[in-house]
């Protein structure tokens, strides 16, 4: 019956079905392998006690080899069987596999969801047809041009908001990306510069009606060829062209998102009008979806021909479009075989007769002034600039938190390694091949990777949904980033986890294929060398200074986010509702803001729950504000102040003391002149803090003096009529400036509503409310004083959550592999326990010396780590407030939590060591 079952044995391989090595594994090996124990055991050399083991179980080894034969075994298969032989394995250590699965995956979740984030913020291009073609155009001088208006809508805040190299000389120089609507006709008429040039610039506050209720949009004022120059098509409809900017009939394009959001998708609203700030606009088209921004992070809902700024705005006057006004940014696309050089030499004749030959020169010959090109895909900078240091810090964290989950990761498969040298001489004795072991290791490790970079990439996309959502909860606007798991990223992050677990998954398997079979099998299954304790080791240290590293740097963010929270802004900003309303934008006349500013200030005050109400044209703490510069006399001097508008209860709503004097009433704010007019009686006043009288009045009272606004023409006398107590005004971070408090001009305005109790279920009323007293407007922006500045401390938000959450993720691996390594000491040093203990060593001896090796490591770590720290640190100012890079108590606190934590994952092993039977140690030997 023999030739019978090894017939039956290879049909059945034939049909491709385990039944070979399920049987040879799950019943005779178990045996054979009792067996050949006992053979060496009574002194049988490994060679004889395998064949004297085939021989009791009938030649299990030749029947084998038959089938092999049989089956023509490939490389494919063999993998197939390595990777299933290497799932049985991970079945039977279920504890060892979830760890190191989830280990990898934390590691490439989160460094993939934030080197995501990175690419998408700072590397992604533009999506328009061949980026690489366009061109942004910015100007150097050796000094500020003499212009009467220049801004642009931070498309180049690099240039913008950073001193410029010197120019030509000495001198601070200027800079900027802004320029003149004359200049940008000019330079488009020369049609043999560019191949294509177009101007943008933002709209002002748009309010949209006719089709629903009044909401807030934000457009950009592009000229007509914008969208064919950057060649993005319409998904519905057209796109603008160069007649729109001279057509009667005003058009508009909206963007696919605001198309979605707003008109529901709606395909008909092709050639349908809307009303924007009262005037009515054709819709002519819906911008191509894949046409999100051009300035990363500037998104905008809707475009609109330059042309028509006079219709929208009713503070527009035509002298802004004159050579003194630099409003517009100039994206060119470059002709094929055109250097940037050429361009910018022909751009700077054009540029140098526009500044130096206009009616009163805006720069002088000695300035130099200059054009200059960049590559739009670097030169628009837009939001980046917001997030570029924290990335940056994000981006280091995350790369040392990988490599923390690779320490981790390589320390447990060589833990695993060194406790498998019996069973690799088990399948040596069996007459496996070396070759054959190491491809089987290295199969189980690749596994390993394989499942982890599957969880990670899971986590990754839920950890880029979390950030998006977190980044848009600070965001009055939409992020304006295409943030998604990117699959390169995503690829390295797994290749960097599945090189460590190949490599440290290899190198044990090549050092036990070279063990002595006999002496291995009687020394027993735990046995290991020194060299790889010794690694471990050094593992499990790295794990511990590159934790200290992180954990120092969330507990100086989350010491900064807690100074900053203590500062007290001088006002109270509990319970405090604010919205914002511009009754500019529907084309109210000054007199009806007047009484609707006071119909919407009694109609809140009588709500009920509401204590007080008021408005400014500016938020508190809401990271910008108005600046002015006086004349004041007695000694004659020029100072530059802060400035706010104010209506009347303003310091009164937000518990601001008024030290001396008065506030502003409701008869100063209904006398104050608008746009500079002098009122009736020829009176203005003012309130001042209690700065402004400390600086400019030192020793004496300000009441009733007077100042002067600086001017390019006469100004009228304002008095001071009130001191108030100092507040902060635009930052946190910011000391408080000298302030005046002037009467409200009738422009758009924040109101400030105190209520009695949560502001937020205020909110329905409200809306209500304004509806009631203006159809045709809408509150914007509506939270609360705090929420306004939890936005304001968006940047030290995002820094405290991310570092703490990384902190914790780093301290819990680095954890987790002192507790690896202490139990496979532990266990290697099972019998040297026994031994101790037969000889008289007591329970809390042995956890000693197991504590103590722990806390050793961990002691050692933990100075490395401080001293990288305090190196690393020192960049970090700029994110830092109230506290030292190096502060005391950050460090000293870092220690204590990594020794309480490191005791807890000593003594778990250690106390396993106590449980040692001595007699059954002895024994066994």
């Amino acid at each position: 019956m023999r030739w019978l079952s090894k017939l039956r044995l290879r049909v059945r391989s034939l049909l491709g079905k385990p039944a070979l090595d399920r049987e040879l594994d799950e019943e005779i090996r178990f045996h054979i392998e009792r067996q050949i124990e006992e053979n060496v055991a009574a002194g049988m050399e490994p060679e004889a006690a395998r064949r004297a083991a085939l021989r009791e179980f009938g030649g299990v080894e030749p029947i084998k080899e038959e089938c092999r034969d049989a089956r023509g075994v490939t490389l494919a298969h063999d993998l197939v069987r390595d990777l299933r032989v290497g799932a049985r394995q991970f079945r039977r250590s279920p504890a060892f596999t979830a760890v190191v699965v989830l280990i990898l995956a934390l590691g490439i979740g989160a460094s993939t969801a934030i080197f995501s984030f990175i690419d998408a913020v700072m590397l992604r291009g533009l999506p328009v047809r061949d980026p690489d073609e366009l061109v942004v155009l910015s100007w150097r001088a050796r000094t500020d041009p003499d212009t009467r208006l220049s801004m642009t809508g931070g498309d180049c805040n690099g240039l913008e908001t950073s001193p410029m190299a010197r120019v030509r000389g000495p001198g601070p120089g200027a800079a900027g990306c802004s320029f003149s609507r004359p200049f940008f006709d000019q330079l488009r008429d020369d049609r043999g510069l560019l191949a294509g040039l177009t101007a943008f610039g933002n709209a002002p506050p748009l309010l949209v009606s006719g089709h629903g209720s009044p909401q807030r949009a934000y457009g950009q004022l592009v000229s007509g060829d914008y969208f064919a120059v950057l060649g993005v098509g319409a998904a519905l409809g057209r796109t603008l062209d160069r007649g729109d900017e001279q057509r009667a009939a005003p058009v508009a394009v909206l963007s696919h998102a605001y198309w979605l959001r707003a008109f529901g998708g709606d395909p008909s609203i092709v050639g349908r009008t809307v009303r924007l700030n009262g005037a009515l606009f054709t819709v002519v088209g819906v911008a191509d979806p894949d046409f999100t921004r051009l300035t990363p992070g500037n998104v905008h809902d809707l475009w609109l021909p330059l042309s028509v700024r006079r219709l929208i705005d009713a503070r527009w006057d035509q002298i802004y479009e004159g050579n003194a006004s630099w409003l517009l940014t100039l994206v060119g696309r470059l002709r094929p075989g055109v250097p940037a050089a050429q361009v910018e030499a022909a751009a700077t004749v054009a540029f140098r007769g526009n500044v130096l030959g206009a009616e009163g020169p805006l720069l002088t010959a000695a300035d130099h002034p200059e054009v200059r090109v960049a590559p739009a895909t670097s030169g628009l900078t837009g939001a980046r600039v917001q997030y570029r240091q924290q990335l940056l810090v994000m981006s280091v964290a995350v790369g040392v938190l990988l490599a923390i989950a690779c320490a981790n990761v390589a320390g447990l498969l060589l833990a695993r390694a060194g406790s498998r040298r019996r069973e690799i001489a088990l399948r040596l004795a069996l007459g496996a091949g070396r070759g054959r072991i190491v491809r089987q290791l290295l199969a189980e490790s690749t596994l390993l990777a394989v499942a982890g970079g599957a969880l990670g990439a899971l986590l990754a996309t839920w950890g880029v949904e979390a950030l998006v959502a977190f980044m848009s909860q600070s965001q009055s606007r939409p992020l304006g980033f295409d943030v998604a798991v990117d699959g390169r990223v995503l690829a390295f992050t797994a290749l960097v986890s599945l090189t460590v677990g190949v490599a440290f998954g290899l190198a044990p398997a090549l050092r036990a294929t070279r063990v002595d079979v006999a002496s291995t099998l009687k020394e027993g299954a735990l046995a290991t060398s020194g060299v790889r304790a010794r690694l471990g080791a050094g593992l499990v240290v790295a794990q511990v200074a590159l934790s200290v590293v992180i954990l120092v740097g969330a507990g100086l963010f989350l010491r900064t986010l807690d100074e900053l929270r203590g500062v007290d802004p001088g006002f109270r900003t509990e319970n405090v509702l604010l919205f914002d309303i511009d009754p500019t934008l529907a084309g109210y006349p000054p007199p009806k803001i007047d009484a609707l500013y006071r119909e919407l200030r009694d109609g809140l005050a009588d709500l009920p729950g509401v204590t007080s109400a008021s408005w400014s044209e500016a938020r508190l703490l809401a990271g910008a504000g108005w600046a002015a510069t006086l004349r004041l006399p007695a000694p004659a001097r020029i100072v530059d102040v802060d400035l706010l508008r104010v209506g009347p209860g303003f310091f009164q709503t937000l518990g601001v003391p008024v030290l001396a004097g008065r506030a502003l009433s409701a008869e100063d704010i209904a006398a104050a002149p608008a746009g500079g007019d002098a009122n009736a009686n020829g009176t203005r006043t003012a309130v001042v803090n209690q700065a402004f009288a400390r600086r400019f009045f030192p020793g004496r009272s300000p009441l009733g003096e007077g100042f002067q606004f600086d001017g390019r023409g006469p100004e009228p006398t304002w008095q001071i009529v009130g001191v108030v107590g100092d507040i902060k005004y635009s930052e946190l971070r910011r000391d408080v400036w000298p302030t005046i408090y002037v009467p409200s001009q009738r422009r758009g305005v924040a109101f400030e509503v105190r209520t009695a109790a949560d502001p937020m279920r205020l909110v329905p009323k409200v809306q209500a409310l304004v509806a009631r007293l203006a159809p045709d407007l809408a509150p914007t922006d509506v939270k609360t004083q705090s929420d306004e500045i939890d936005r304001l401390l968006f940047r030290e938000r995002i820094m405290a959550r991310l570092s703490g959450l990384f902190a914790l993720l780093a301290l819990a691996l680095s954890c987790l592999g002192l507790y690896a390594l202490l139990a496979h000491e532990v266990a290697r040093r099972t019998r040297e326990v026994g031994i101790r203990m037969a000889l008289g060593a007591r329970d809390g001896d042995v956890r000693r010396m197991v504590v103590a090796h722990g806390l050793a490591l961990t002691a050692t770590g933990i100075v490395l780590g401080i001293a990288a720290a305090a190196a690393v640190t020192r960049s970090l100012g700029a994110f830092l407030y109230g506290v030292a890079p190096t502060d005391p108590v950050v460090l000293a606190s870092v220690s204590g939590l990594l020794l309480a934590v490191a005791f807890v994952a000593c003594y778990l092993p250690a106390r396993q060591a106590t449980r040692v039977d001595p007699m059954l140690v002895l024994r066994s030997d």
